[in-house]
């Protein structure tokens, strides 16, 4: 499945959603500290942006940022008006409270998807603004036409970022869903009767090709470095029974930033008050 390539058709529509607007769209970004793998993330972030005619407003804070100094600039990006969507990177510094900070973000100009108010609409199915990985893996499938309605799905993994998200959101699609995580028995023998198949733990070659139902979908979401090679929570046998599979890297990583991007153009919407944003 190859979500470099429609992701790469995502981005044109929105850079013509961006050009029809009629007013700016900024989106801060907000990195603490020097890990690489964020500052990388980061970067396709901004680069992407710029891609579609979306300004890029980066801010970077010391590792031994306070979580107060945080706060204070997530306030200050709050009340800037060039600012229609803001994220901070994540994982954050020991000393900072993430779920904090995620609060601290206005929820009209939340484009992770994170904030309670944005997850809280997702289970009501109002969504406003849905975490990107997931909402990414959703058009990925449409794109190749994977029936989910009556489908059994499986996510693996039980992440506010990834697994519950991708959950409400295949159940809207009208698929029966189970979420499987560290503490579920019998795994193997739970992802083998799965239609569709959602991979998002962290671990190397947690579904292996034993474990999938010949032609089952196989999404994978996991980034892993093994031996200097990137790989993600899917094992390279799986390739031989799946019917359809994202690679890693081109699969699931370019739909996450092209969902990022619809998301701040949804958020320019919001700001602009061409869409209302839901109330009580």
């Amino acid at each position: 499945m190859d979500g470099k390539g429609l992701a790469a058709r995502v981005r044109a529509d929105v850079a013509g959603e961006v050009s029809g607007l009629g007013r700016p769209i900024g989106l801060a970004t907000v990195l603490v500290g020097e890990d690489p793998a964020s500052a990388v993330y980061v970067r396709r972030k901004r680069e992407a942006c710029e891609e579609v005619g979306i300004e890029s407003i980066h801010h970077e804070l010391p590792e031994d940022s306070s979580e107060e100094e945080l706060l204070a600039l997530v306030d200050e990006l709050n009340g800037d008006e060039r600012v229609t969507g803001m994220l901070v990177q994540l994982p954050l510094p020991e000393q900072i409270d993430e779920d904090r900070v995620i609060r601290a973000i206005s929820p009209t100009k939340d484009v992770d998807g994170f904030h309670p108010v944005s997850a809280g609409y997702l289970l009501q199915g109002r969504p406003t603004f849905v975490a990107a990985t997931p909402s990414g893996i959703i058009e990925l499938l449409q794109a190749y036409e994977i029936e989910l309605a009556g489908a059994r799905a499986v996510v693996v993994g039980r992440s506010n970022i990834v697994g519950k998200p991708m959950a409400l959101l295949l159940l809207a699609e009208h698929a029966t869903v189970t979420i499987c995580h560290s503490r579920t028995r019998e795994l193997a023998a739970i992802v083998r009767e799965a239609d569709v198949v959602v991979a998002a733990v962290g671990r190397p070659a947690t579904v292996t090709a034993g474990m999938v139902k010949p032609g089952a979908t196989v999404i994978d979401v996991g980034i892993n470095r093994v031996d200097g090679k990137m790989v993600g929570d899917v094992a390279e046998d799986v390739r031989q029974v799946a019917g359809h599979l994202t690679p890693v890297p081109g699969g699931v990583g370019p739909m996450t930033i092209a969902s990022l991007l619809r998301n701040t153009v949804r958020a320019a919407g919001y700001q602009a008050g061409l869409l209302a944003f839901p109330r009580g």
